[in-house]
């Protein structure tokens, strides 16, 4: 039987602090287990672990996490909040959160825009002017 991924972040001996706050931006998560080493947490049902590591490792671009959303109301929540708490925004959809988390804000349906070539083409052209992406823009795109 698979076991389900896990994803482990390294924090600076903020682990806690960032399960805590990650759990009040997703209303459909909770922290399950606190350790001094360790917090382990779910979102949204996706299972994480926020690991105290030290300051050797620091997140970037390299890594982030994708939040699909259903109307711009969406997006314009997860992106404000972010934002509002310490964030810093970057462009195409993707963000910094106050402990330095990367995330893309984006609409569910960015699959379905980009199904073509020539869609795609005109989606991206669009994203690219963008900061926080506009689910009506890229769909008249």
């Amino acid at each position: 039987m698979a076991k389900p991924l896990v994803t482990c972040l390294w924090f600076d001996g903020q682990a806690e602090a960032a399960a805590k706050y990650y759990c009040t931006v997703f209303k459909d998560s909770k922290i399950t287990q606190v350790i001094p080493m360790v917090v382990t947490f779910e979102l949204n049902g996706n299972k994480f672990m926020g690991l105290n590591g030290g300051p050797q490792f620091k997140f970037d671009e390299a890594i982030s996490l994708m939040v699909n959303c259903d109307s711009q109301e969406e997006i314009d929540y997860y992106w404000d909040t972010f934002l509002n708490d310490g964030g810093t925004e970057s462009v195409c959809g993707w963000l910094k959160d106050k402990f330095g988390l990367s995330w893309q804000i984006v609409p569910s349906n960015i699959g379905e825009l980009m199904a073509t070539p020539e869609r795609a083409k005109r989606v991206m052209d669009a994203v690219m002017k963008m900061k926080k992406l506009d689910m009506k823009k890229m769909e008249e795109a």
